[in-house]
């Protein structure tokens, strides 16, 4: 169920939002309504451009599709798969700009990048459940009203709800070692845990801002969004900026599709090169044959 949400002045000034396009800001603003009170929603652009969308007939699945991949490379969201197996995703620093005043039962299993150390153990019977809960659905999911007019500004403390079914999320200070520091811009991505990766000290941002710098004409924004979205995976994985900036070079140089990146970085990383074979030399006659031969002709 649609939720109504809190949009702080200093997002309009966000340099996170400005790096997307005007439509994947109107779709990132729309999921603070539908997402659940952990943030989260599924990662379906069908659906949310029903949702988003419904009379903009122009602005479809697809178009979402590429808001979705836009607010992924700009760590605005992040798009993770679930337990069950289905796709999800979660707005970052939701917990840092909304105020749930009375927090419903945990509906979507959380984001295994930033939500590090919260257990969850769903029902077979509440495995990725989205659609609005009964009052009590089976497995013990309980819904727990919401005050949504009381969403407003100010300090955010996460409530601890009670066990209901087996799903439990502890609370979370508000600088404890789960989510990191909340005192960051709008759509900046936590530091994880303790057995995250460490901070990359080059952004995806920065890294495709070289690779369209040195393009002779600027690349078109799909392609650069699902780059983005290549390199924020890559970075995830802990591999060396360096790596990633040969491979967008080879990636540049030949002009294939965004999804070879991470094979143009394992060729960067791993590619072994030959000792170069000696120039040929074609035969020719000596110029001085007694020379050459020392008179035996």
């Amino acid at each position: 169920m649609a939720r109504i949400r809190t949009i702080k002045p200093e997002a309009f000034a966000s340099e996170s939002l400005a790096s997307v396009s005007l439509s994947a800001e109107r779709t990132f603003f729309g999921l603070l309504t539908q997402a659940d009170d952990q943030g989260r929603f599924r990662d379906q652009a069908a659906v949310i451009a029903g949702q988003l969308w419904s009379l903009r007939r122009e602005h479809g699945p697809v178009e979402v599709e590429d808001d979705l991949t836009q607010l992924d490379a700009a760590g605005l969201i992040c798009r993770y798969e679930g337990g069950d197996g289905k796709r999800y995703l979660h707005i970052v620093t939701f917990a840092k700009h909304q105020k749930i005043n009375r927090p419903s039962g945990v509906r979507n299993p959380p984001c295994p990048h930033h939500n590090l150390g919260i257990s969850y153990e769903p029902s077979p019977q509440t495995l990725g459940a989205v659609a609005e809960p009964s009052a009590t659905q089976p497995g013990g999911l309980t819904e727990i009203p919401v005050n949504d007019e009381s969403a407003g500004q100010g300090g955010f403390s996460e409530f601890s709800p009670q066990p209901q079914g087996g799903l439990t999320e502890p609370a979370v200070s508000p600088h404890g070692p789960d989510l990191g520091p909340r005192n960051r811009d709008l759509g900046t991505t936590p530091l994880g845990g303790a057995n995250a990766p460490a901070p990359q000290t080059v952004s995806a941002k920065d890294l495709i801002g070289e690779y369209a710098a040195a393009c002779a004409h600027h690349p078109p924004r799909d392609v650069l969004g699902q780059l983005g979205a290549q390199v924020r995976r890559l970075l995830g994985e802990g591999i060396d900026p360096a790596h990633i900036r040969a491979g967008l070079a080879r990636h540049r140089a030949k002009g294939l599709h965004p999804s070879t990146l991470p094979s143009l970085v394992h060729e960067a990383m791993n590619a072994t090169t030959s000792a170069p074979a000696a120039a040929h030399r074609p035969w020719t006659n000596p110029a001085d044959v007694a020379a050459a031969y020392g008179g035996d002709l």
